[in-house]
């Protein structure tokens, strides 16, 4: 089965006084239809970076380079289909003409993709929406900007449809209100509906429940499960919380320091970790039984001077002398397990 997202390779790079920096260094990841991944890892670990990639928002000046292979949809395959033997308009096609690479596409693709193929929840709805707009007219002008044929009547009855297809209350009401009117909660559903307007097949929710309480918390990320399975959505769910990570990950992948440390099946590798960071993260996170909580010593490497050869050898109480030889490679763990360590 073709992937959804196919990223290989996939490297940012930005300027800086002290030189080029890479945030995102050599990221390979997959994400299937209807299918959650799970991104985990400390701030600054890339993981902001890397959504930013996906979404074609990266700062002024940045680099990119690799693959992220896009699947296309029944009418573009299609339309490739009438169009066969003909060469391609579009630089970002791939050349089986099945996927579009978004490493090549330029801005007038890139909006034709975001909203309407790949959409994101960023992290802080307050500052995402506009104050002064009313939530409906905002959700309306996400659909306009792909669907530019319907009527001003239809365009509200989508966006009312889709705040309460976020399960938003009273939606007719709430799509007259300011984002100031709605509590935190709300705020993000708006934003999920927002999201979800333009009928994308990729969502990226970066940190959505943070600054929520643990109920409100739980209820968004119960709307993000039903929502990913109804709408056969590709998710890609961004945290450090590896709590929240086994309630809607099919699959988790660790990052650290802009690389992918671990990868595999959420409820292996949070059983059973076979990196040492990934093992550190699991006891420096909070449970009911475990009183005690183990947190990592140091910070992650500054992106100017990493080290020469595993990012995490100097805060692991594993390492040994070959550990700053060289980067290590991703190596199996189990059947469809990974790990990035000298020790697997």
């Amino acid at each position: 089965m073709t992937p959804l997202l196919d990223a290989s390779g996939l490297t940012v790079e930005l300027p800086t006084p002290a030189g080029w920096v890479r945030p995102v260094n050599d990221v390979s990841l997959r994400i299937n239809v209807g299918e959650s991944l799970g991104l985990v890892g400390e701030s600054g670990s890339g993981k902001t970076m890397l959504a930013l990639a996906l979404m074609g928002l990266l700062p002024a000046g940045a680099r990119l380079r690799g693959e992220a292979l896009l699947s296309k949809d029944a009418n573009e395959l299609e339309e490739v289909k009438e169009v066969k033997g003909a060469k391609e308009k579009s630089s970002g096609l791939s050349e089986a003409g099945a996927r579009k690479n978004l490493v090549e596409l330029n801005e007038d693709e890139w909006r034709e993709v975001r909203g309407g193929e790949i959409a994101m929840v960023f992290q802080e709805p307050m500052t995402s929406l506009n104050p002064v707009m009313r939530i409906g007219a905002q959700i309306e002008e996400a659909i306009r900007a792909h669907e530019s044929g319907f009527a001003a009547g239809e365009v509200k009855r989508r966006a009312v449809e889709a705040l309460r297809r976020a399960a938003v209350p009273e939606p007719e009401a709430r799509a007259e209100q300011f984002p100031h009117q709605l509590s935190g909660g709300l705020r993000q559903r708006a934003m999920i509906a927002m999201a979800l307007a333009a009928g994308p097949r990729l969502l990226i929710a970066d940190e959505p429940t943070t600054a929520l309480d643990v109920t409100v918390q739980k209820q968004i990320l119960d709307l993000l499960d039903l929502l990913r399975r109804e709408l056969r959505l590709g998710l890609l769910f961004i945290t450090h919380d590896l709590g929240l990570v086994a309630q809607v990950a099919d699959r988790v992948a660790v990052m650290y320091a802009g690389r992918i440390i671990e990868e595999g099946p959420a409820r292996e590798v949070l059983a059973a970790p076979r990196h040492p960071y990934t093992q550190g993260l699991l006891k420096a996170s909070p449970t009911l039984e475990r009183g005690k909580l183990s947190p990592i010593p140091g910070s992650v490497p500054q992106l100017t001077a990493p080290p020469s050869g595993c990012a995490f050898e100097p805060r692991c109480s594993l390492r040994r002398a070959d550990c700053t030889v060289a980067v290590p490679d991703l190596r199996a763990a189990g059947e469809t397990h990974t790990a990035r360590c000298v020790l697997v």
